[in-house]
Protein backbone atom coordinates (compact mmCIF):
# COMPACT_ATOMS: atom_id res chain seq x y z
CA UNK A 1 0.00 0.00 0.00
CA UNK A 2 0.95 4.03 -0.77
CA UNK A 3 2.16 6.02 2.66
CA UNK A 4 -1.04 8.28 1.36
CA UNK A 5 -3.45 4.97 2.16
CA UNK A 6 -1.44 4.01 5.20
CA UNK A 7 -0.28 7.67 6.68
CA UNK A 8 -1.83 8.24 10.17
CA UNK A 9 -2.06 11.79 10.76
CA UNK A 10 -0.30 12.94 13.84
CA UNK A 11 -1.36 16.58 15.53
CA UNK A 12 0.36 18.46 18.58
CA UNK A 13 -1.21 20.98 20.18
CA UNK A 14 0.17 22.39 22.82
CA UNK A 15 -1.49 23.72 26.10
CA UNK A 16 -4.50 21.05 24.87
CA UNK A 17 -5.78 20.26 28.68
CA UNK A 18 -8.30 23.42 28.16
CA UNK A 19 -9.80 26.36 26.55
CA UNK A 20 -8.91 26.52 23.08
CA UNK A 21 -6.04 24.04 22.42
CA UNK A 22 -8.07 21.21 24.20
CA UNK A 23 -11.08 22.07 22.11
CA UNK A 24 -8.65 21.61 18.59
CA UNK A 25 -7.76 18.70 19.76
CA UNK A 26 -11.08 17.34 20.13
CA UNK A 27 -11.66 18.89 16.75
CA UNK A 28 -8.48 17.29 15.30
CA UNK A 29 -9.36 14.29 16.55
CA UNK A 30 -13.54 14.44 15.11
CA UNK A 31 -11.22 13.96 12.11
CA UNK A 32 -9.57 11.02 12.66
CA UNK A 33 -6.27 12.50 13.63
CA UNK A 34 -4.06 11.16 16.54
CA UNK A 35 -3.57 13.97 18.95
CA UNK A 36 -1.27 14.62 21.19
CA UNK A 37 -1.86 16.82 24.21
CA UNK A 38 0.75 19.24 25.29
CA UNK A 39 0.41 20.31 28.90
CA UNK A 40 3.00 21.58 31.79
CA UNK A 41 0.81 19.42 34.29
CA UNK A 42 1.35 15.65 33.56
CA UNK A 43 -2.02 14.92 35.32
CA UNK A 44 -3.90 17.18 33.81
CA UNK A 45 -2.89 15.98 30.25
CA UNK A 46 -3.23 12.49 31.36
CA UNK A 47 -7.26 13.72 31.97
CA UNK A 48 -7.82 15.45 28.87
CA UNK A 49 -6.38 12.96 27.03
CA UNK A 50 -8.36 10.29 28.58
CA UNK A 51 -11.55 12.40 28.00
CA UNK A 52 -10.88 12.67 24.53
CA UNK A 53 -10.15 8.57 24.16
CA UNK A 54 -13.45 8.35 26.38
CA UNK A 55 -15.16 10.48 23.21
CA UNK A 56 -13.84 7.97 20.87
CA UNK A 57 -10.92 9.92 19.92
CA UNK A 58 -7.33 8.94 19.37
CA UNK A 59 -5.22 10.86 21.98
CA UNK A 60 -2.21 11.14 24.04
CA UNK A 61 -0.91 13.11 26.75
CA UNK A 62 2.57 14.97 25.82
CA UNK A 63 4.16 16.74 29.17
CA UNK A 64 5.32 19.89 27.54
CA UNK A 65 6.22 23.05 29.16
CA UNK A 66 7.23 25.87 26.33
CA UNK A 67 9.66 27.57 28.56
CA UNK A 68 11.33 24.16 29.33
CA UNK A 69 14.20 22.84 26.71
CA UNK A 70 14.38 19.66 28.90
CA UNK A 71 10.50 19.32 28.47
CA UNK A 72 10.45 20.08 25.07
CA UNK A 73 13.39 17.97 23.66
CA UNK A 74 11.65 14.65 25.41
CA UNK A 75 8.03 15.49 23.90
CA UNK A 76 10.05 15.56 20.35
CA UNK A 77 11.49 12.56 21.00
CA UNK A 78 8.78 10.62 22.75
CA UNK A 79 6.77 12.20 18.90
CA UNK A 80 10.20 10.41 17.28
CA UNK A 81 10.03 6.87 19.06
CA UNK A 82 5.92 6.45 19.24
CA UNK A 83 4.94 7.79 15.72
CA UNK A 84 7.71 9.03 13.49
CA UNK A 85 6.54 12.01 12.37
CA UNK A 86 4.23 14.64 12.99
CA UNK A 87 1.49 16.33 10.65
CA UNK A 88 0.09 19.27 12.61
CA UNK A 89 1.90 21.67 15.45
CA UNK A 90 -0.84 24.24 16.70
CA UNK A 91 1.91 26.46 18.70
CA UNK A 92 -1.32 27.31 20.94
CA UNK A 93 0.15 27.28 24.91
CA UNK A 94 0.53 31.49 25.73
CA UNK A 95 -0.21 33.88 28.85
CA UNK A 96 -1.41 36.82 29.12
CA UNK A 97 1.16 38.28 32.13
CA UNK A 98 -1.83 39.42 33.68
CA UNK A 99 -3.26 36.23 35.37
CA UNK A 100 -7.25 35.69 34.72
CA UNK A 101 -8.51 39.21 34.42
CA UNK A 102 -10.58 40.50 31.51
CA UNK A 103 -8.54 42.57 29.19
CA UNK A 104 -10.48 45.94 30.33
CA UNK A 105 -9.10 44.94 33.49
CA UNK A 106 -5.44 44.64 32.77
CA UNK A 107 -3.86 47.88 33.88
CA UNK A 108 -0.44 46.23 34.89
CA UNK A 109 0.43 46.52 31.52
CA UNK A 110 0.54 50.30 30.81
CA UNK A 111 3.55 50.87 29.18
CA UNK A 112 4.81 53.47 31.33
CA UNK A 113 4.41 51.73 34.28
CA UNK A 114 4.91 47.83 33.24
CA UNK A 115 6.95 45.55 35.08
CA UNK A 116 9.89 44.66 32.62
CA UNK A 117 9.85 40.89 34.59
CA UNK A 118 6.18 40.65 32.91
CA UNK A 119 6.86 41.55 29.83
CA UNK A 120 10.24 39.14 29.84
CA UNK A 121 7.98 36.49 31.23
CA UNK A 122 5.13 36.70 28.28
CA UNK A 123 7.56 36.73 25.74
CA UNK A 124 9.27 34.16 26.77
CA UNK A 125 5.86 31.58 26.75
CA UNK A 126 4.40 33.52 23.85
CA UNK A 127 7.82 34.15 21.46
CA UNK A 128 10.44 31.99 22.59
CA UNK A 129 8.46 29.32 23.49
CA UNK A 130 6.85 29.27 19.77
CA UNK A 131 10.55 29.30 18.58
CA UNK A 132 11.89 26.46 20.77
CA UNK A 133 8.87 24.17 20.18
CA UNK A 134 8.89 24.89 16.41
CA UNK A 135 12.58 24.07 15.90
CA UNK A 136 11.95 20.83 17.60
CA UNK A 137 9.20 19.77 15.71
CA UNK A 138 10.03 20.79 12.63
CA UNK A 139 12.49 17.52 11.76
CA UNK A 140 9.02 15.85 11.97
CA UNK A 141 6.85 17.95 10.24
CA UNK A 142 9.21 17.23 7.26
CA UNK A 143 8.55 13.81 7.58
CA UNK A 144 4.88 14.73 6.71
CA UNK A 145 3.38 14.64 3.02
CA UNK A 146 1.07 17.23 4.30
CA UNK A 147 3.23 19.87 7.54
CA UNK A 148 0.75 22.64 8.76
CA UNK A 149 1.79 24.99 11.66
CA UNK A 150 -0.90 27.00 13.20
CA UNK A 151 0.68 30.16 15.75
CA UNK A 152 -2.61 30.62 17.96
CA UNK A 153 -2.15 35.17 17.94
CA UNK A 154 -5.52 37.70 18.93
CA UNK A 155 -6.69 40.31 17.18
CA UNK A 156 -4.90 42.39 19.38
CA UNK A 157 -1.90 41.50 17.71
CA UNK A 158 -3.01 43.25 14.62
CA UNK A 159 -1.25 47.09 14.37
CA UNK A 160 -3.90 48.04 11.84
CA UNK A 161 -6.68 47.35 14.63
CA UNK A 162 -4.94 48.40 17.68
CA UNK A 163 -3.50 51.92 16.25
CA UNK A 164 -6.94 53.06 15.36
CA UNK A 165 -8.09 55.14 17.86
CA UNK A 166 -12.14 54.77 16.89
CA UNK A 167 -11.46 50.78 16.49
CA UNK A 168 -12.93 48.05 18.01
CA UNK A 169 -10.25 47.85 20.33
CA UNK A 170 -9.82 51.25 21.47
CA UNK A 171 -11.36 50.96 24.73
CA UNK A 172 -9.42 48.28 25.59
CA UNK A 173 -6.02 49.59 28.23
CA UNK A 174 -2.84 50.03 26.53
CA UNK A 175 -0.42 46.22 26.94
CA UNK A 176 3.23 46.29 26.43
CA UNK A 177 3.10 42.64 27.82
CA UNK A 178 0.38 40.40 25.66
CA UNK A 179 -0.27 42.55 22.81
CA UNK A 180 3.43 43.15 21.76
CA UNK A 181 3.91 39.42 22.13
CA UNK A 182 1.52 38.22 19.76
CA UNK A 183 2.45 41.25 17.34
CA UNK A 184 5.99 39.44 17.67
CA UNK A 185 4.39 36.42 16.98
CA UNK A 186 3.11 37.33 13.99
CA UNK A 187 6.18 38.37 12.83
CA UNK A 188 8.05 35.25 13.62
CA UNK A 189 5.17 33.37 11.75
CA UNK A 190 5.63 35.15 8.73
CA UNK A 191 9.33 34.94 8.71
CA UNK A 192 8.58 30.92 9.12
CA UNK A 193 6.61 30.89 6.51
CA UNK A 194 8.78 32.62 4.43
CA UNK A 195 11.69 29.69 5.39
CA UNK A 196 9.45 26.97 4.86
CA UNK A 197 6.94 27.66 1.86
CA UNK A 198 9.83 25.71 -0.61
CA UNK A 199 9.45 22.79 1.96
CA UNK A 200 5.57 22.50 1.41
CA UNK A 201 5.20 23.43 4.93
CA UNK A 202 2.29 26.16 5.44
CA UNK A 203 2.70 28.68 8.37
CA UNK A 204 0.03 30.56 9.26
CA UNK A 205 -1.29 33.45 12.29
CA UNK A 206 -5.04 32.63 14.13
CA UNK A 207 -6.59 35.10 15.73
CA UNK A 208 -9.59 32.95 17.61
CA UNK A 209 -11.96 35.85 18.75
CA UNK A 210 -12.76 36.94 22.21
CA UNK A 211 -13.05 33.45 24.13
CA UNK A 212 -14.58 31.96 27.25
CA UNK A 213 -11.29 30.93 28.90
CA UNK A 214 -9.81 30.52 32.01
CA UNK A 215 -7.39 33.44 30.73
CA UNK A 216 -10.11 36.38 30.61
CA UNK A 217 -11.58 34.88 33.76
CA UNK A 218 -14.38 33.14 31.58
CA UNK A 219 -15.43 36.78 29.85
CA UNK A 220 -15.21 35.76 26.36
CA UNK A 221 -18.57 35.71 24.46
CA UNK A 222 -17.45 32.79 21.94
CA UNK A 223 -16.92 28.80 23.21
CA UNK A 224 -13.62 27.11 22.67
CA UNK A 225 -15.10 24.85 20.28
CA UNK A 226 -15.98 28.60 18.19
CA UNK A 227 -12.65 30.05 18.83
CA UNK A 228 -10.80 26.63 17.90
CA UNK A 229 -12.80 26.24 14.29
CA UNK A 230 -10.76 28.48 12.49
CA UNK A 231 -7.72 27.11 14.01
CA UNK A 232 -8.24 23.50 12.86
CA UNK A 233 -9.14 24.94 9.33
CA UNK A 234 -5.87 26.71 9.34
CA UNK A 235 -4.63 22.86 10.67
CA UNK A 236 -6.26 21.26 7.35
CA UNK A 237 -5.02 23.22 4.90
CA UNK A 238 -5.07 21.57 1.20
CA UNK A 239 -1.48 21.97 -0.68
CA UNK A 240 -2.82 24.89 -2.24
CA UNK A 241 -3.86 26.58 0.88
CA UNK A 242 -2.25 30.09 2.59
CA UNK A 243 0.84 29.90 4.31
CA UNK A 244 2.45 33.49 6.01
CA UNK A 245 -1.52 34.71 6.31
CA UNK A 246 -3.20 35.95 9.52
CA UNK A 247 -6.92 35.11 9.84
CA UNK A 248 -10.21 35.02 12.02
CA UNK A 249 -13.48 33.31 11.25
CA UNK A 250 -14.36 36.16 9.47
CA UNK A 251 -11.15 36.09 6.98
CA UNK A 252 -7.94 37.88 6.82
CA UNK A 253 -7.20 40.24 9.45
CA UNK A 254 -4.92 42.50 8.79
CA UNK A 255 -1.55 43.59 10.20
Amino acid sequence: MSERTTHQKVALVTGANKGIGRAAAEQLAALGMTVLIGARDPRRGEEAAAALCASGGDAHAVTLDVTDPTTIRAAATQVEERFGHLDVLINNAGITGSGQVAPEDALDQIPSSVDLDMVRAVFETNVFGVIAVTNAALPLLRRSPAPRIVNVSSHAASLTITSDPDGPLADLPTSAAYTPSKAALNALTVQYANELRKDGILVNAVAPGYVDTDSNNHSGHLTPAQGAAVVVRLATLGADGATGGFFSADGSVPW
